[in-house]
């Protein structure tokens, strides 16, 4: 994968408003190529995103979410300058990560 996230964080009041872009094929399993051959399984399974370290953010994903998918969230008590990480794990033993900082 070429570019695998792209993560933005901009304080809005008084949480941080995250963004997140990330390349991913997410195949379900029940696709079939040119030849009819099912395309195997492979899509983000976890995603785990920190806000300075501390977990603010753990979810279990399935194939049921489309191909590059996009994440928003909002992180109360963030202040500008802090540190978001995003981390993912695929159905592959793929992983890739990311950080930011938050913008004011």
């Amino acid at each position: 994968m070429a570019e695998p996230m792209k993560i933005r964080a901009k304080m809005e009041g008084d949480a941080a408003d995250v963004k997140v872009l990330m390349s991913h094929p997410m195949e379900t399993g029940q696709r079939k190529n040119e030849k009819g051959e099912l395309v195997p399984v492979h899509f983000i399974q976890s995603v785990i995103a920190t806000h300075n370290g501390k977990t603010v953010l753990d979810v279990q994903w399935s194939q049921a979410i489309s191909r590059n998918p996009f994440l928003g969230f909002r992180v109360k008590g963030a202040k500008a300058g802090d540190k978001i990480t995003l981390n993912w794990t695929d159905t592959a033993g793929d992983k890739s990560s990311i950080d930011t900082t938050v913008a004011a």
